[in-house]
């Protein structure tokens, strides 16, 4: 065998060696991204099947929440409904206890002109105020009513708030999960379609902050008990009245006293005279502002 045979056989097992090595090498390779593309996508299928049952969860919750405010808002609404009629029936009363005190008034009157039937007078009014004291206790009753059905309002209001925050903690956690999943997307060069709510959100509805006004009322004086000092007048709760108020009252351009008022109903309230400059009268003008 010549040396040039020899020198060709040696290149021949030598380039046979380094190419097996590059085979080798490029399949020991290949295994490896193979390896790593099942990695990726047994992790973006787990991943996908969390995200949809963090969906399902969601929507479940969203449908969940939906079904318990329609249920709240028609139990908000028979409560509405009892309200208003335990304050029709407290307006009832009110008006009753206003007839009633006109009607002691106008007893009391009697009394005084006419002493010869003191005691058939008096009679009758111990009956007005036991009629009175009646009205009264049936006045409470209603009051603690519309306080019982009150407070179950607000506790219905604050279950629908608790809602609104465990539905805002689920999506939030659905977010961070999608987070995560674009990125072990984003190497393989894809993105994860976002997910469309079955049920709408609803927004969440705001009471609007109350204005601030001056208060001027301005009404008539309908009795007055020289006696005892007490005066009536023709505006009451409806009109903005409360106890403690101060009104002047006037004739013409004249001021006469102020009456300082100790008791109100829903359309008169009564009060005692102060600074008596002259005798009010039935008719005279009484007002906040002079």
């Amino acid at each position: 065998m010549s040396r040039l045979t020899q020198i060709l056989i040696i290149l021949v097992v030598v380039s046979s060696l380094f190419l097996c090595g590059i085979v080798v090498t490029y399949v020991a390779n290949a295994d490896n991204y193979k390896q790593k593309y099942d990695d990726l996508r047994s992790d973006k299928d787990s991943m996908s099947r969390k995200v949809r049952n963090l969906t399902e969860q969601v929507n479940q919750e969203i449908e969940q929440k939906k079904q318990l405010e329609d249920r709240l808002s028609a139990e908000i609404a028979s409560l509405t409904s009892q309200v208003d009629k335990l304050q029709n029936d407290l307006k009832n009363a009110e008006r009753e206890k206003s007839a009633l005190l006109q009607r002691v008034n106008s007893w009391a009157s009697i009394v005084e002109d006419f002493s010869k039937t003191n005691d058939e007078q008096g009679q009758l009014l111990k009956n007005t105020l036991d009629e009175l004291k009646k009205v009264q206790a049936e006045q409470i009753k209603s009051r603690k009513e519309l306080n019982e059905t009150t407070t179950v309002l607000v506790e219905k209001m604050a279950i629908i708030e608790t809602l609104d925050a465990e539905t805002k903690r689920l999506l939030e956690e659905k977010t961070e999960l999608q987070n995560r999943f674009d990125e072990l997307l984003r190497p393989l060069g894809k993105a994860a379609a976002p997910a469309v709510p079955v049920t709408p959100t609803r927004e969440v509805a705001r009471p609007a902050r109350p204005g601030v006004r001056d208060i001027e009322l301005r009404g008539l004086v309908t009795a007055v008990d020289l006696k005892n000092s007490m005066a009536g007048i023709s505006i009451g709760s409806a009109d903005g009245v409360k106890e403690g108020m101060r009104f002047h009252v006037t004739r013409g351009d004249d001021f006469l006293c102020d009456i300082l008022i100790i008791d109100v109903d829903a359309e008169e309230a009564v009060g005692v005279l102060e600074l008596v400059q002259q005798q009010p009268k039935v008719g005279d003008n009484v007002s906040t502002n002079l």
